[in-house]
This record gives C-alpha cells, structure tokens and sequence, in this order.
C-alpha cells in the first residue's frame, strides 16, 4: 500500500558517514553510562516482597502509591491484578524488615484509607531468582541475535546478516542507555520491549533489503552504482515505513499516555526503539552493507552465455 511516491530518490548514503558517526557517539555515551551508572533494575531482578490485596470496589492505585510512598516506597509497582478490586504491589527489599513485617505495615498503612482491605498472598522473591531472570533475558537476546545473523545469511548474503545484527544491537544498547542515563526502572516489561524491538528492527531491515536485491536484480539499474541502488530502495520503501511506523507509533502512544503507571516504561522503550529503529535500518545497516563491499554478484544471479551455434 502506497498512500505516496517519492518520484526522486534521497540520497541518503551521501551522508551516511556523518549518521554513522553520530550513531557512534550516540552508542559509546550509551555503555558508558550503562559502565559507569548502571540500571535501576526493579524488583523483577533484584529481589523483594511481593503483595497482592483485594477491595470490596475499584481499588484506587494512586491513593495506594501514596501510601506505598509513605512507607518509603516512592518506587513500589502497584497494579490492578486480574479485577479493578485486585491490585498487585511489589515492594524492594529493605533492610531490617522481613516480609511479614512488611506486609504488616503495608497492611495498616492500607486500611487507614478503606478497613475491607484484605492481603491475600504474600511472596519473597529472592536476590537469586532476579539475577536468574536477568541471566535469561540476556541469554533470549543472544540467541534472537544469532538467530536473525543466520536467517539473513540464508535469505539475503552473509554482508546483510553482519549489517542487520549490528544495527539491532545498536538498538538495543540505545534504549538500555537510555534507561540508564535516566535512571528510569528497569523491569521484565522493559526486557518484553527490548526483545519485541529487536524483531521489530529485523523486519524493518528485511523490508528495505528484499527491495535491494530486487533492485540489483532489475535490468533497467544496471548502470548505478551501489550507493544510488541502496539510496533508490530506501526511497520506494518509505511510504511503507511511514504508514507501518506511524500506524505502530500511534498506538504505542495511546499506551504511553493512558495506560498508567504500569504500561509506562514499556510504552516508553517501545517508543524509543520504534524511533531508533527506523533510523538503524536506513542510515546504519544499509551503510555498512555498503562498506562491507556487497556487489551486484552477491544478489543477482550470472544470466547464462548463448551457447556458441554449431558449425556446419
């Protein structure tokens, strides 16, 4: 579908070493920060106590923040679990207090705005088990990683694998950096959105290739050289890109805005690796493909020679 078409091709790789450089700059300020500052890991990874409650009505969440933040507990996820009447509290581990003294004071701090409030299920999630799910998520992105350098080995050319997994952990650093420079909470929803943005990017950069083998396959672009037959396949490709990403950005949004407190820092990343990933796709993976030195031959395959006609 084509709402547009860009009848002049942008020449997008006459400044592809200006944005590689910005993209350079912009990844060493992401890991150093993520070196020197780190994470604000959330209780997902670094332990605490779990707490699910349940009212006579609607639970009003920010009056329970409020409480949580009473107690000392500014950063407390609190969230409906299941019903409106449901809600589920992750508390960190503070020192000196157990869970069950903590559930306790949770507890009277709760029913001093509504005395039907009754704890259903108290959980400790230890240290051990978040550093646990944290071993996982990494070992899940290195295996989507190797998993996307192989399928686009396979479809495309071994230069297009090196180029895409680059790009994608460009990505992926970048909305980690983020997270870290800000010191934004970092949770097994952030983890869901990293992962979700590296098939994302993929797809975004399988788009923009295909159209690049079918352009080094067409007779007709046979004269241009590679930098005009990668510039000419991002330009046919970005009504696409503007309808898909806009369409996805539109209700990314809609979570970011009015989803809550539980759906922010999700809706967040998803923003952040939307934004980069467009830009990854056609001003970092297509440049480096081209410095890979990819060639017509890599794509299309060798027409055929007449054989010579028989002499009589």
């Amino acid at each position: 579908m084509e709402f547009f078409r860009i009848k002049r091709d942008i020449p997008f790789m006459r400044y592809a070493l200006i944005f590689n450089v910005i993209s350079i700059v912009t990844f060493l300020v992401a890991v150093g920060s993520l070196a020197i500052r780190g994470l604000n890991l959330g209780v997902d990874f670094t332990g605490g106590t779990v707490m699910e409650v349940s009212y006579t009505q609607p639970a009003d969440l920010n009056k329970i923040r409020e409480a949580m933040a009473k107690l000392g507990f500014s950063e407390a996820s609190v969230q409906n679990f299941g019903t409106t009447r449901d809600v589920l509290i992750r508390l960190p581990v503070k020192q000196g207090l157990t869970s069950a003294k903590l559930s306790e004071l949770v507890m009277q701090e709760l029913k001093k705005d509504d005395k039907t409030v009754e704890a259903r299920r108290v959980e400790f999630v230890g240290p051990q088990v978040g550093r646990e799910l944290l071993e996982n998520g990494a070992l899940a992105l290195l295996f989507v990683s190797l998993g996307i350098v192989a399928y686009l080995a396979f479809r495309f050319e071994w230069k297009f694998g090196v180029a895409t997994i680059i790009a994608n952990l460009h990505d992926v650093v970048i909305i980690v950096g983020f997270f870290s420079i800000f010191q934004w909470e970092f949770s097994l929803p952030v983890l869901a959105a990293v992962l979700a943005i590296l098939g994302y990017s993929v797809n975004e950069s399988v788009v923009v290739f295909d159209r690049v083998r079918e352009t080094f396959r067409n007779r007709k672009m046979r004269s241009r050289s590679v930098p005009q037959i990668l510039d000419h396949a991002i330009t046919a490709t970005m009504s696409r890109t503007i309808i898909t990403h806009g369409s996805t950005q539109m209700m990314v949004c809609a979570m970011l805005l009015f989803g809550g407190e539980t759906l922010f820092y999700f809706a967040l990343a998803l923003t952040i690796g939307i934004l980069f990933g467009i830009y990854s796709s056609v001003l970092v993976a297509a440049p480096i493909v081209m410095w890979l030195g990819v060639s017509r031959e890599d794509l299309a395959r060798p027409e055929k020679k007449p054989e010579a006609e028989a002499v009589v």
